[in-house]
């Protein structure tokens, strides 16, 4: 709880610090931080060892900013980060900032994810179906995920809703088993 207040606190403090041209940049930067410490551990040894000095973690996230395309306010705020040993909420702070981004825009971030690949056209009709439901601009990002047999789940923020063959099997034998 606490580390996902912060998180929020740190991406307020740097949505307010940039420019408008720069947000974008800077949800693709944070987006890409945040993976690459979510799969690295060289990277968060690095930036989470005392052996690395504050000008070493500053540099190599300097670096990798450089690399994702970061406006210069943002190398700004990651010498911040390694100055305050907050480098760690790095994946919080890109999430919390991509959901002011959103926000802002007025826009909601949905996944679905199916068995198999959908055709443009299905893509295109769900997209449209659920801008029409929540009645705002989505951003639909499709995966496919053959462990649902048949059938869609679609993640819209902290709600699911799991209409996959797997989902309801799972939901029956629940019910049936339920003491």
């Amino acid at each position: 709880m606490i580390k996902t207040a912060v998180a929020r606190r740190y991406a307020q403090a740097l949505f307010e610090l940039l420019d408008q041209s720069n947000i974008e940049a800077m949800r693709r930067t944070l987006h890409g931080l945040g993976q690459a410490m979510k799969e690295s551990s060289a990277l968060r040894h690095v930036v989470s060892s005392p052996a690395f000095g504050v000008e070493e973690k500053n540099v190599v996230l300097t670096e990798l900013g450089e690399r994702l395309g970061c406006p210069p306010a943002g190398k700004a705020f990651f010498g911040q980060l390694v100055k305050k040993n907050r480098v760690g909420f790095l994946p919080d702070i890109a999430e919390a900032f991509a959901k002011l981004v959103d926000q802002s825009k007025g826009t909601q971030q949905v996944t679905v994810s199916s068995a198999a690949a959908l055709p443009p056209a299905e893509q295109d009709r769900i997209k449209g179906r659920l801008r029409e439901t929540l009645k705002r601009e989505v951003e639909v990002t499709f995966h496919t995920d053959a462990t649902h047999l048949a059938g869609l789940r679609i993640h819209i923020g902290s709600t699911v809703v799991d209409s996959t063959v797997r989902g309801r099997l799972n939901a029956m034998q629940s019910l049936l088993t339920r003491d």
